[in-house]
């Protein structure tokens, strides 16, 4: 069953298509992969999914479901968490304040309830609590759970953007270029933490990354983008063996010259 559709989907700035009728979908429990040279619209598309653009034509859908009326503060509140290319962290909280910033969408309280400090607030703050703590230990943050994060390093500090999108307690997790300036190493804990997050939290993850064997190792199926434009749809093996997918990235002598 689908739980992300996007249908026909085009976005223009001016004159440039970013984003040129673009139709594909995402199945629930599936691990699927946007990838393309820079300026394909692949981080373009999850703007859109996170609505922070309309688009000038298509639908997306999800849970079957039309999202184009919402607001983009109404999108988590669906079950959809986003990490961005750049990390929009708070660099002056702790690791643990910035992933009970992930619970705003299960907020049930008010402001006067607050103020008193009321049963119903304090049950609230420990459920908040032990989700958060469930998100720590599955990444194993706990080292880092009371420092800032304007003194970690760049890698667990993607991790933590990550744990901040995992506390929403999402359906949909869209990760964008989740393994970007990390090593070896730490790219290789991101693929298992995202065939974890899959498998055992039940989470479906659309995905943007460069690093074809990461896309390689956790990937059901995956969509080329070139300037906007749909390329190829598959198996990553099916992707990265298509003639246009090797002209997109290589160059047309390159293809010549391989034949």
């Amino acid at each position: 069953m689908s739980l992300l559709e996007l249908e026909n989907v085009t976005l223009r700035f001016g004159g440039l298509v970013a984003v040129n009728d673009v139709s594909f979908s995402v199945d629930e429990g599936e691990v699927f992969a946007l990838v393309g040279p820079n300026g394909a619209g692949k981080s373009t598309i999850f703007n859109l999914i996170s609505r922070f653009y309309d688009p000038a034509e298509g639908d997306i859908r999800f849970d079957g479901k039309s999202i184009l009326s919402l607001e983009k503060h109404e999108i988590a509140d669906l079950g959809i968490a986003r990490t961005f290319q750049n990390i929009e962290l708070f660099e002056q909280a702790t690791v643990l304040q910035n992933l009970l910033v992930g619970r705003h969408t299960h907020r049930k309280t008010n402001p006067f309830s607050e103020i008193l400090f009321l049963p119903s607030v304090r049950r609230a703050e420990r459920d908040h609590r032990a989700a958060v703590e469930n998100v720590i230990d599955f990444l194993d943050l706990q080292p880092y759970r009371e420092k800032y994060i304007a003194g970690l390093p760049y890698g667990v500090r993607k991790v933590v953007e990550m744990g901040r999108a995992l506390a929403i307690e999402p359906r949909l997790l869209l990760l964008d270029e989740p393994a970007s300036g990390l090593s070896v190493e730490e790219t290789q804990d991101v693929a298992f933490w995202i065939e974890d997050i899959r498998n055992l939290m039940g989470v479906t993850v659309l995905m943007v990354e460069h690093d074809m064997g990461l896309v390689s190792a956790v990937s059901d199926r995956v969509l080329a983008l070139a300037e906007g434009k749909k390329l190829a749809l598959g198996t990553p093996a099916e992707v990265q063996s298509d003639p246009a997918v090797i002209e997109a990235y290589l160059g047309s002598d390159d293809v010549e010259g391989a034949a």
